[in-house]
């Protein structure tokens, strides 16, 4: 996925078959933003950005849990950042050099989505719906009874002027407003 940023093009795309120890990588990064793990990281994605058709900086980013893919929800552009989804963790990315401003844990699996509410994120992950502040702080995390997707993963998370909404797989629907109370 490709997306322009002012004067800069952002190249996004998932890289599983990178290893930090491997010297025959398809793809080298200026930046590796991996933590120690004992896990393999189910999801990695490249991020290159280019200016005037020139690559000047790229990154790698991975973190464990379920898998995570690349589309237009799965990060949010601002005017100096970005803040993406990969596996169970949220990063945030500076523009245009990539540095990794902050990584928060968003959901014990996966975060599937992240929306802008405000002065914050609202993340729509595999089993909980967790609000993130600008800086990554959580200010909180709701769960429901089963995982927060349906079985056709159509129709489960809306986020409305009012409420967000979710549906698990036993498609029931939880309605949380956006202090993360469950609404009745």
């Amino acid at each position: 996925m490709n997306i322009n940023v002012g004067v800069y093009k952002v190249e996004l795309r998932t890289d599983e078959t990178y290893s930090e120890s491997s010297s025959d990588n398809m793809n080298l990064y200026d930046k590796v933003h991996f933590e120690t793990s004992e896990h393999k990281f189910s999801t990695k994605i490249g991020l290159k950005v280019f200016k005037n058709n020139r690559l000047i900086n790229s990154a790698i980013i991975g973190s464990i849990g379920g898998g995570t893919g690349i589309h237009k929800n799965s990060q949010i552009i601002e005017n100096d950042r970005m803040v993406i989804c990969c596996s169970d963790s949220i990063f945030c990315l500076s523009i245009p050099d990539l540095e990794l401003i902050w990584k928060t844990q968003a959901d014990q699996a996966t975060c599937f989505e992240i929306y802008k509410y405000n002065n914050s994120y609202i993340i729509h992950g595999e089993l909980e719906i967790t609000r993130v502040d600008s800086d990554g702080n959580i200010m909180w995390k709701r769960s429901g009874s089963d995982i927060f997707t349906t079985p056709t993963g159509v129709n489960d998370f809306e986020i409305t002027e009012k409420y967000i909404l979710a549906t698990d797989w036993g498609n029931r629907t939880y309605k949380f407003d956006f202090d993360g109370t469950l609404v009745k």
